[in-house]
């Protein structure tokens, strides 16, 4: 029955949480004894407590019946601290390591894939991914499995512990805790584990909606839509309080059923204690107190099961998801050593998006020579980023082949840098200084190093006047620059890297044009000696290129240079004028 839940069903094939059970086994046996020694030290307590208190009320024979309970009380008082705060050291310990590893793990599945992630997934589920499923497999251990185990562990203590006293009542103990312990749980994933994932199926299309729909929520105003938009959200807010208030009613009567059960293992024991040693009417009043108050902290242990075992549904829809997210790919092994001059090639190159059937490129064949100057242009959809990612070896083509210097581009991977270095739309900048940003290229530079960087692209005299100068916090995305300056910056990581080939990806989108024009010289003059692949949609500074070529619709229509295209392509003449507003 237990196999059959879903939870199980989701380890038996994963590959995500099952492996660190296996490497840290003896950490989790450690945890698992400390959980165990902890409830075992609070029912002695309260054992030994018990005994003493009744013991207390009557004359002893001995004083020994006083001290040596006394004793007891004291050890066990110690011990259930201690074994509590080695056991949350050890299980967090545990746990923490695992889910560092896990988060290393998310972190280079998806970065992979990072360039066309946005494509294949909504935003929430993004947020959803990164925020809440190694929570989940953190909590799955530390409210459910570990738990689970523990009480495991006291329900054979405590049947085995009174079927030595006693068979038949060990055998009876062992139908009621094992009641508390298998029934009431599994109930309640049946249960209530159902109505949890439908809560958070709802919870997570709520979050989506209105992530994707404020975002968006000026095409709602203005298609007149605000009310649908709302009555929409009011509606499935009521379909999740129902479900919430179901939930709760449910919850109600488990609980009552808990206590009754509780209930019956205490009378059970007092009936129990009172025939056992009901000869000894002074003794039994001992004896029946010290086993009825053993077993309230072993309640503690087990009332949280229920809860926790329903919650392993939730968990089930994070373990699923992390188990179809792509294996990661293994890093390479061996170092690429190329020599100049670097010659790019591709080869009948194709490219369809996986899922979908529209061929985003359409064999292109082209050849990029050492120091050669290239442009790319195109309308949006053309298929230029996608060519881009093919070129820095994100993507693999699905027909053809891109190579640098006889080597497929995707091979590179991490080293691909050394190659290709590439300045995007909007550089990022990191919350640090401007060395720290700098040193990205090149993480060994001298201040002399960066300081020229920064003059041969305009930059020294203003950062020179910073306080702070090279230290100078750049602040989140960079915002403390301007457009132009951010490009600028990006630009100087590139010099500091001297990598040979450079990708501009529309290196100059939403610069004013006299911005533009400025980097633009800029990224001409200092990169003189590289070769030059720019990605762009119109034609500013075309005419500093070597070749131009136009792709329409994944294929190549014009290419030649910028004056033999002007010369033969009235197609060209037009663009170019359209350009200059002419």
């Amino acid at each position: 029955m237990i196999k059959n839940l879903p939870i199980f069903k989701a380890l038996e094939h994963d590959r995500w949480v099952r492996p660190f059970l296996r490497q840290y086994k003896k950490s989790l046996i450690v945890a698992i004894f400390l959980g165990i020694m902890t409830y075992v030290a609070g029912a002695g307590l309260m054992f030994t407590s018990g005994y003493l208190i009744s013991k207390a009320a009557t004359k002893p024979e001995n004083i020994l019946l006083i001290y040596v309970p006394i004793v007891l009380t004291r050890a066990f008082g110690i011990a259930r601290p201690t074994f509590r705060y080695l056991e949350r050291l050890v299980s967090h310990n545990w746990v923490l390591k695992m889910t560092s590893k896990l988060r290393k793990r998310l972190y280079d599945s998806l970065e992979q894939d990072a360039v066309f992630f946005n494509s294949k997934y909504q935003l929430g589920d993004i947020l959803g991914l990164l925020s809440d499923d190694v929570s989940h497999i953190q909590n799955l251990y530390l409210r459910s499995i570990f738990p689970m185990l523990v009480s495991w562990g006291l329900y054979a203590i405590i049947v085995i512990g009174l079927g030595v006293i006693s068979p038949l009542m060990g055998l009876w103990m062992l139908l009621v805790f094992g009641l508390i312990i298998f029934a009431i749980p599994i109930w309640s994933v049946l249960v209530n584990g159902a109505r949890q994932v439908y809560r958070k199926q709802l919870q997570d299309e709520l979050y989506v909606d209105l992530t994707d729909n404020v975002m968006g929520v000026s095409d709602w105003v203005l298609s007149g839509r605000g009310n649908e938009y709302l009555d929409l959200h009011v509606n499935n807010q009521e379909k999740l309080l129902k479900v919430h208030l179901k939930m709760a009613k449910f919850e109600r009567l488990r609980d009552l059923c808990l206590q009754l059960l509780y209930l019956l293992g205490i009378i059970s024991l007092i009936v129990w204690g009172a025939a056992t040693f009901g000869g000894h009417p002074s003794a039994a009043t001992n004896w029946i107190a010290a086993f009825v108050l053993a077993v309230f902290p072993v309640v503690d242990a087990l009332a949280q099961l229920p809860g926790a075992a329903q919650e392993t549904n939730v968990y089930q829809d994070s373990l699923v998801r992390l188990n179809n997210l792509p294996e990661t790919k293994k890093s390479q092994s061996q170092k690429i050593e190329l020599a100049a001059p670097y010659k790019l090639e591709l080869d009948q190159v194709r490219y369809t998006y996986p899922g979908q059937s529209k061929e985003i490129l359409q064999g292109i064949s082209l050849e990029i020579d050492q120091g050669e100057k290239l442009a790319i242009l195109g309308k949006s959809g053309s298929g230029k980023s996608t060519l881009a990612s093919l070129l820095r070896g994100d993507r693999i083509p699905t027909a053809g082949s891109i190579k640098l210097n006889g080597i497929s581009t995707s091979e590179f991977g991490d080293q691909m840098p050394d190659y290709i270095a590439v300045i995007n739309q909007t550089p990022y900048l990191f919350n640090t200084t401007i060395a720290n940003n700098l040193r990205l290229g090149n993480e060994e530079a001298s201040d002399e190093q960066l300081w020229d960087a920064l003059e041969r692209v305009g930059l020294k005299q203003m950062i020179e006047k910073l306080p702070n100068k090279l230290e100078t916090m750049v602040q989140e995305a960079g915002l403390r620059f301007s457009g132009g300056e951010r490009h600028r910056l990006a630009l100087a990581r590139v010099l500091l890297k001297n990598s040979p080939i450079v990708l501009l990806d529309e290196p100059t989108v939403g610069l004013d044009p006299i911005t533009e024009q400025a980097v633009i010289n800029t990224i001409m003059g200092q990169l003189a000696d590289k070769s030059l692949i720019w990605i762009t949609h119109h034609l500013q500074g075309i005419d500093l290129m070597d070749r131009v070529i136009f792709l329409e619709d994944g294929e190549l229509t014009m290419q030649g240079s910028p004056k033999e295209l002007w010369d033969s392509q009235e197609r060209f003449r037009q663009l170019k004028k359209a350009d200059q507003g002419l």
